[in-house]
């Protein structure tokens, strides 16, 4: 998403004189303001309708106006002494001053100058999105209209950063341009009564005709706003992008001139970690895979019949009988590792979330991703599984992508998160990739300890789900930092995981226009196992898995540096 162009005057401000605590609070309460303000589709996925009305902006004159609004929101949390503040007020200056910061940094990549990605580019997931949305009055949706000409600026302004990169010699490489453009034109050419953005809530309150006339007023909307605009996006794409697109065996931002300061600052953002380089990162990656294999011959030799790693891949990724043939047939597979998981969570975790988890299939984006509950009850958490190529699921796949996006994956941690009544609301619904992805990633093993898994062969797919993270740690770094082309990249992680080539080419190509956020995975899960073993050195038998576990999603999201401050202290002063 882009930014919401809006200015902020802290010059009104008076810091002076208030109470330590009173700064912080206010302080607190005006960046969640900002930030609500600067993304107005996640306010109204939270339930905000204040901003319904509104789409975001990527033009230049609003990303400088956030990044500069950023700037000051850390500045002023870093006023404040931390030696002054309770353990849970020092968690909010931390996740502020990362947040804010952090934000600010992804800005200034002016990434909005070359990103066009067929999976996921804003036009990819626009559709999913705006089928989440809260529309449950009729003010909602008539606020709706407005936002519909919003998204069609928004492409508009998209266009106009996009033709600002060529002029500065920084573009996508021509294969995701061309694709995109497929994409495209087959958006453009479809039906407007079959457009997925009619498919959007209906408020209850609406009769028949109510219905009718407003969907007529989407399809207008549609017609006369959001497809000029993807028109408009198309067409710099085609005649303006691809003329100087970058060549595609120079994917990563280490072609660009300040490439690897912005993947240095990616690296930071992404792990929450300072010290790590991309050359750590990259070895890490290798080590992990390493250590993976003797559970692949292991399980191998129990399921297949053979601990030959070749053999093994090649039978996970081409054997038609370990894979799924529709849709449903993996929604209704996920919702029996669910019903699992629910059933066994309050053995493991002393705090629950109120909110439910549904599972839901989608033909477009990501791989897998989950859409956390609104925050006025209005939409459960729904986990989404894309399966426009039904068969490229392996069956033993699913439980573990199951645990990971639902429960006791992200949900649990996000669901819970929004629903703590005592923290600030930008900690609830703060997006901190390290703890975020790290936790999903940890409750994948996590659900084998809990004894989830049906048998051997799914926990095979739970190796084949560690293969992948661990993979993209090698070739994220390999192409953003050593200048792998996209090309090594699919060979290594076919080489290296059980993963169909359908779903290896999505996920790189993922990595080109993401770069960084695929590091989050591992580098959080090993950062949180290291966290666990620690305290349970520290206490012996005093450890508490639940203990544990509470401490981990009790406090929202936060910086992993935090939360193992928060984990020690927990080990240290637990009563013997």
């Amino acid at each position: 998403m882009g930014k919401l162009a809006i200015r902020y005057d802290h010059r009104n401000r008076r810091d002076e004189g208030s109470s330590v605590n009173e700064r912080l609070r206010t302080l607190g309460e005006e960046f969640w303001e900002f930030h609500l303000a600067d993304s107005p589709t996640m306010a109204l996925m939270l339930g905000d309708h204040r901003f319904g009305h509104l789409h975001e902006d990527p033009s230049l004159e609003a990303e400088n106006a956030a990044i500069a609004s950023y700037r000051k929101f850390a500045e002023r949390a870093e006023a404040i002494d931390p030696s002054t503040l309770t353990t849970d007020e020092r968690v909010s200056r931390d996740v502020l001053i990362f947040d804010a910061t952090t934000n600010a940094h992804g800005l200034e990549a002016r990434s909005a100058e070359l990103s066009v990605n067929h999976v996921i580019g804003e036009q990819s997931m626009l559709a999913t999105q705006v089928q989440q949305l809260p529309i449950a009055k009729p003010e909602h949706a008539e606020a709706l209209l407005e936002k519909y000409e919003g998204i069609g600026r928004y492409f508009v302004e998209a266009a106009a950063r996009l033709e600002q990169g060529v002029e500065k010699g920084r573009t996508p490489i021509g294969l995701h341009a061309r694709k995109t453009v497929e994409q495209l034109d087959e958006m453009l050419t479809s039906p407007i009564e079959s457009d997925p953005m009619l498919a959007v809530r209906v408020p209850e309150d609406f009769s028949d005709e109510d219905t009718t006339r407003w969907k007529a007023d989407l399809a207008a909307a549609i017609a006369d706003h959001i497809r000029p605009g993807l028109k408009t996006y198309r067409d710099v794409i085609s005649d303006t992008v691809i003329p100087d697109a970058r060549p595609d065996d120079r994917p990563g931002i280490c072609w660009l001139d300040d490439g690897d300061d912005i993947y240095q600052n990616a690296i930071r953002r992404h792990t929450s970690l300072t010290h790590l380089t991309a050359e750590e990162i990259h070895q890490i990656g290798l080590d992990s895979i390493a250590r993976l294999d003797e559970e692949y011959k292991e399980l191998g030799a129990e399921v297949l019949g053979t601990s030959d790693l070749t053999e093994i891949y090649g039978r996970l990724r081409d054997d038609p009988k370990l894979h799924f043939e529709d849709g449903p047939t993996i929604v209704a597979a996920s919702e029996v590792a669910l019903a699992k998981a629910k059933a066994a969570m309050g053995d493991w975790f002393g705090k629950l979330p109120q909110a439910d988890c549904l599972v839901s299939e989608t033909p477009s984006g990501p791989l897998a991703f989950y859409f956390r509950p609104a925050a006025d009850g209005s939409r459960p958490g729904t986990f989404f599984v894309n399966t426009s190529d039904p068969s490229g699921w392996g069956r033993f796949e699913i439980e573990a992508l199951a645990y990971h996006e639902g429960i006791p994956g992200h949900h649990l941690q996000l669901a819970i998160a929004g629903e703590l009544q005592d923290i600030p609301n930008f900690r609830k619904h703060a997006h901190i990739t390290a703890y975020a992805e790290g936790w999903g990633l940890y409750t994948e093993r996590l659900a084998d300890e809990m004894g989830l898994y049906a048998g051997p062969l799914e926990r095979i797919g739970m190796i084949s789900m560690d293969s992948m993270r661990a993979g993209r740690l090698v070739v994220d770094t390999g192409m953003h930092a050593h200048g792998w082309s996209r090309h090594q990249a699919i060979d290594f992680l076919a080489s290296n995981s059980p993963m169909n080539i359908g779903q290896i080419t999505n996920e790189v190509d993922r990595y080109i226009g993401w770069p960084g956020q695929a590091l989050a995975y591992m580098i959080g899960r090993l950062e949180i196992m290291r966290m666990r073993q620690e305290a349970r050195d520290t206490m012996g038998d005093r450890f508490d898995i639940k203990g544990f576990h509470d401490v981990v999603l009790s406090s929202g999201l936060m910086p992993l540096p935090t939360l193992d401050r928060m984990v020690s202290e927990w080990a240290s002063s637990s009563p013997g």
